[in-house]
């Protein structure tokens, strides 16, 4: 084997991907010296997708004072490219569910500190924003996003309601009048990896609302109050979001960026994919003998707009073998093998009492696990 292309997205709350890359490189160094690797970690618009735009082209780290999903006070970062003029933004910097953990309250959780961190980057110059999507804690519609940039949700008092679900309850009426005319010289690419709608069975609440501490009476709760906040956009700028696909991707902002064309111009495409084209995936592999990629938790939702199989998808176009190792695995079928995955590895070596105990170790267990399928390669 000449050459190997490494390709993992971060293993959700215990690794990077930069850190995956990092243990799966030294493994080569160890039991296949002589084979040269790539590094290329990637992230599918969720949680790592800052720092492999960051690894692919270049930029600045910046940090910036914004709101946590429950308006608490916090620090988070994003990136500006190299270009001075874009900026990466995750939803899950301000808006993740990680940082409310242990406290989840969906209908209580808002984007509200997202939209701070994109008022940050126009004011700082930014004329693009590349917006992640995914991991949030969030199920408001964007309406905190929105609130931030300017956007008055009033109740039929005309007071001006939290921009969390809950408060889209008693929403009455919508004032743009303030959103902020930057806006509209700036150019929005949303990366998203599900085609949810915003309301219905198969939409934000229903289908994300119970790993964000939602139980089947509150996800009713959550549902009916996306509805009315989609009849109010509605009435007020024209836009039936309802049943757009991928609006209920991070607990609905897209219903919110779509609603104002006019003054926010966006364009939606796949989280994986604009991450190996800016990291010149295609032309990487183009002579590599092996690709491996992996994710924390590798199953059959893996197979739906996710890295592992957006990796797999490009290096079968050029019949470069895939193995995917990842933290667990399980419930995926042989359907993957369809994809060009060759092999698939769950590298966790046993059932640990708790998380801490996992992420203690899940850094061994990775390096062992590779350095088994370099031997067996």
């Amino acid at each position: 084997m000449k050459k190997a292309v490494i390709a993992p997205d971060s293993f959700k709350g215990t690794m990077s991907s930069p850190e995956v890359c990092e243990i799966l490189c030294r493994a080569f160094a160890k039991i296949r010296p002589g084979t040269k690797t790539v590094e290329i970690p990637v992230a599918d618009g969720g949680e790592g997708t800052t720092d492999a735009f960051l690894y692919a082209v270049g930029g600045t780290r910046v940090y910036a004072k914004t709101k946590n999903p429950l308006f608490e006070d916090m620090e988070a970062y994003y990136a500006i490219l190299k270009d001075k003029r874009t900026a990466v933004i995750e939803t899950a910097a301000a808006s993740g569910l990680t940082l409310v953990e242990n406290r989840k309250s969906p209908m209580d959780a808002s984007t509200y500190g997202t939209g701070l961190l994109i008022k940050d980057a126009l004011d700082r110059g930014c004329e693009k924003i590349i917006l992640g999507l995914g991991g949030s804690a969030t199920t408001d519609g964007g309406a905190g996003l929105i609130s931030a940039l300017g956007v008055r949700l009033l109740d039929a008092g005309g007071r001006e309601l939290t921009p969390s679900n809950r408060g889209l309850a008693s929403l009455s009426h919508i004032d743009d009048a303030a959103l902020d005319t930057r806006l509209k010289n700036c150019e929005f690419t949303v990366a998203c990896d599900v085609d949810n709608t915003l309301c219905g069975p198969f939409g934000a609440a229903h289908i994300f609302g119970p790993q964000k501490g939602a139980d089947e009476e509150t996800a009713n709760t959550m549902d009916a109050n996306l509805a009315h906040y989609a009849d109010v956009l509605r009435g007020k700028t024209g836009k039936n979001i309802k049943d757009i696909p991928k609006t209920g991707a991070a607990g609905g902002i897209l219903a919110s960026l779509l609603s104002f064309p006019e003054y926010i111009g966006c364009r939606i495409c796949s989280g994986i994919d604009i991450i190996l084209d800016a990291a010149n995936f295609d032309a990487a592999i183009g002579d590599a003998d092996l690709v491996i990629t992996g994710e924390g938790r590798f199953d059959s939702q893996s197979l739906y707009g996710k890295a592992v199989s957006g990796v797999a998808k490009r290096a079968k176009k050029q019949n470069v073998p895939v193995i995917v190792i990842a933290g667990s695995a399980g419930g995926y079928g042989d359907k993957v093998y369809g994809l060009g995955i060759k092999a698939v590895f769950a590298a966790c070596a046993g059932v640990y009492p708790d998380f801490g105990e996992l992420k203690k170790r899940c850094a061994e267990d990775l390096s062992k696990t590779a350095e088994n399928v370099l031997r067996l390669l």
